[in-house]
């Protein structure tokens, strides 16, 4: 039966959506209801990881027709064989989608979403997309479930770490990179894979930022604040989304037919297709939305088109179609959307089109995508500290790394990298010795563990090997430490969080450095030697005592596979650092959710002073960051002139040019993130202090002067009012320029 649709699809020059239609009206003219489903069912790739897959449970609903795609199953030959049972064993000869948690890289590992956001180079983040692409293509995988757009502004949620941070519009410009790395030319080659934006929607707004906790907000603020990334993904034209675990006003994402129909099909034209969760579905039973037939229907009236894992559509949609419950239209509906992609993708012209045995070998891990992480890692990298100008270091005498993050190897990833080989990537200190050679002496000691005994003891099954725990006591620990700090010129402390203390079902009331750790920390600052914090996180941390004792930190996040030599080429200034926070870090976990863009109340603090009675303030600590969103130091500085603008008015339909002249007036040539923010002084609702509407990354040698501008129009000034309408209203505005969102210069015009 494939072989006749082959024929019909080889027939036809082109594929336009015309010809598209006719292949899939064909094709399910000759499906059963039961083989429409089985298109609806997302597995686990379950016993076929052991290599039994022609015997298995899995394999064995491939050949009925039980099965549209697999998750998480590695290796082109593993895949090209269970796609060979889908293509050759089947009744119609359907192929599989291979879909994967392919999140910032394949085997070639860059930051972790987080740190790579703070890199504020769109290309650059575009080509860690192209290029995890690449390898997870030449791996047999044609589908990521990646990117994840979800903001977050409450540092305590783990998942910030997969995100790109606080700031809706940033967040939304690297969704579209993040897409056009993946996608490519509309998928049309065996490279370029199909992307799956996630967690629609507001998934990073749970209550107290505990993982899947019910999140509930204002529309305004939902379509203000976070819905515009997913709607910059859709428009361009990312083929997948996948549904949140939590609610939105009252009812699970998985099974709210306002969000995955009207909002996101009908709104905004959405066309692809939407899986859920990881046994999302069955998840609502827990939501108290019914029994699993229950929630299985409403999930996919919804327009929740693909069920992931839970296995609830195949073993109740038949019997809902029969009571009525589901309609066979809708039904129809799902399984047309889901061989549309599979159509996009070439896999109906070709079902081995990335199953090419010859490409993994070339194509992963390979020498240039790896110097590629090297060069994106460094970027990412966010000077937070640098008294005295510690940094850079000189290539000469000796250095001790000393941490619990200094020779592990499964903490360089970062969380999320699944299909990472844990023994190719090199520690820490393996990566600075490779860069370094032997212009320095690398010395080391761990120093500590990651965390006490008594948590270990709690939390060493909740995060595996990334604690890499030692028999040896704290303070034998300590003792050879301090002995291996004695004989070095400089100390580099490599502290932190694990890999696993962020990201999914990973969320923190106490955000500060483990207690071990900042022992550790303060007997190095006691040897008198120099000390610098290469600090490891999936998230903002609080780093009161840090910033007013350590004289440089340098925030690595999660490097990927390159993080060691990265890490080197900026202490020993190779590489001048130029990341900018995207997400603010706080003094206190107390201030959370702290977001740079909230509103004044009619009770601000004024200007100036960190407390007054009867204003909006606490009693203990100021309203202000550790560290602001966009912030982010250099080894040289750079001095910004007065906001300009080409004129103090405009109409609706013109345009004003805003400009500010940015000096390098340190040493070293360096790049630059030039940050536009503006205010909405008066409007029909409340709106941000300010908000963040265009940056630039610019490169400025030593002692010049650029002269950057933005073109502020209307649309920049649009948002959702209280009727949800998206308008612009007349008035005055501020415009604010400077390297992050606290220093700013500013000016203002009025628009008419």
């Amino acid at each position: 039966m494939f072989a006749a649709g082959t024929m019909l699809f080889a027939s036809c020059s082109t594929s336009p959506e015309s010809e598209m239609d006719a292949f899939i009206d064909d094709l399910m003219s000759k499906m059963t209801l039961e083989e429409k489903i089985g298109q609806l069912n997302l597995p686990a790739s379950g016993e076929i990881i052991t290599g039994q897959a022609k015997s298995s449970n899995v394999a064995e609903r491939i050949r009925k027709g039980q099965v549209g795609g697999l998750l998480n199953l590695k290796g082109v030959e593993r895949i090209r064989e269970v796609q060979k049972q889908a293509v050759e064993d089947s009744r119609l000869g359907i192929p599989l989608l291979f879909g994967m948690d392919v999140i910032h890289g394949y085997e070639t590992i860059f930051p972790i979403p987080l740190g790579l956001s703070c890199t504020w180079n769109m290309e650059a983040i575009e080509k860690s997309a192209r290029i995890a692409a690449i390898e997870a293509s030449a791996d047999g995988i044609c589908w990521t479930f990646s990117p994840m757009v979800d903001i977050c502004r409450d540092a305590r949620w783990g998942r910030i770490a997969e995100g790109s941070g606080e700031d809706p519009y940033l967040g939304s410009e690297i969704a579209r990179a993040m897409v056009r790395g993946y996608q490519g030319d509309g998928m049309k080659r065996n490279d370029e894979i199909m992307a799956c934006v996630k967690h629609f929607a507001l998934y990073g707004g749970a209550e107290a930022g505990r993982d899947y906790n019910t999140v509930d907000m204002s529309r305004q603020r939902m379509f203000n604040d976070f819905m515009p990334p997913y709607k910059a993904a859709v428009e361009e034209g990312a083929g997948s989304m996948m549904a949140a675990f939590n609610d939105v006003d009252g009812i699970p994402a998985t099974g709210n037919k306002w969000l995955m129909t009207d909002l996101l099909r009908n709104d905004w034209g959405f066309d692809g297709f939407v899986v859920s969760d990881y046994t999302g579905v069955t998840e609502m039973v827990d939501h108290g939305m019914g029994n699993i037939q229950d929630v299985a229907a409403l999930s996919v009236n919804a327009g929740v088109d693909m069920d992931m894992v839970s296995d609830s559509f195949m073993g109740t949609l038949v019997q809902s179609v029969k009571e009525g419950k589901v309609s066979e239209e809708t039904i129809n509906t799902a399984c047309r959307r889901i061989l549309e992609a599979k159509y996009k993708l070439g896999l109906f012209e070709d079902p081995y089109k990335y199953c090419d045995l010859e490409r993994p070998a070339k194509q992963v891990f390979c020498a240039e995508h790896r110097e590629v992480a090297r060069k994106i890692a460094a970027e990412s990298f966010v000077l937070l500290k640098n008294e005295g100008n510690i940094l850079p270091l000189q290539k000469k005498g000796t250095v001790a790394v000393i941490g619990p993050l200094a020779n592990t190897k499964a903490n360089m990833p970062g969380t999320w990298s699944v299909a990472a080989v844990a023994q190719n990537i090199p520690t820490l200190v393996e990566g600075m010795k490779h860069a370094l050679g032997d212009k320095v002496n690398i010395i080391t000691a761990k120093g500590s563990n990651l965390m006490s005994d008594a948590a270990y003891e709690e939390r060493a099954t909740m995060f595996g090997r990334s604690l890499g725990r030692d028999n040896r006591t704290d303070k034998q620990l300590l003792d050879e430490a301090l002995r291996v700090a004695a004989k070095a010129d400089v100390i580099v402390a490599a502290i932190g969080e694990s890999s696993e203390m962020s990201g999914e079902c990973s969320s923190r009331t106490e955000l500060e450095i483990p207690d071990t750790q900042r022992a550790l920390l303060k007997a190095l600052l006691n040897t008198g030697k120099p000390v610098v914090l290469t600090l490891f996180t999936g998230r903002p941390l609080v780093l009161n005592w840090e910033h007013k004792n350590v004289p440089a930190i340098l925030n690595v996040w999660f490097g990927g596979s390159e993080t060691g030599s990265a890490v080197a080429d900026v202490l020993f200034g190779d590489v001048n650092p130029s990341g900018k926070l995207t997400t603010t870090f706080p003094q206190s976990v107390g201030q959370l959710p702290l977001f740079y863009a909230h509103k004044n109340t009619g009770r601000p603090l004024a200007e100036g002073k960190w407390f007054e009675k009867f204003r909006s303030n606490y009693i203990d600590v100021s309203n202000d960051p550790l560290y602001p969103f966009g912030y982010g130091l250099s080894y040289t500085t750079f001095e910004y002139g007065d906001v300009k603008l080409s004129a103090n008015s405009m109409d609706a339909n013109g345009e004003i040019t805003a400009t500010v002249s940015v000096k390098n007036t340190g040493k070293y040539d360096g790049n630059e993130v030039v940050q536009l923010y503006i205010r909405d002084l008066v409007a029909s609702v409340t709106r941000p202090v300010k908000e963040l509407k265009g940056f630039e990354k610019v490169f400025i040698k030593a002692g010049e002067t650029k002269e950057i501008s933005f073109k502020i129009n209307v649309e920049m000034l649009k948002f959702y009012n209280f009727d949800i309408d998206y308008v612009f209203e007349p008035g005055d505005f501020d415009v604010m320029i400077g390297p992050n969102s606290r220093d700013l210069k500013s000016a203002r015009f009025t628009v008419k």
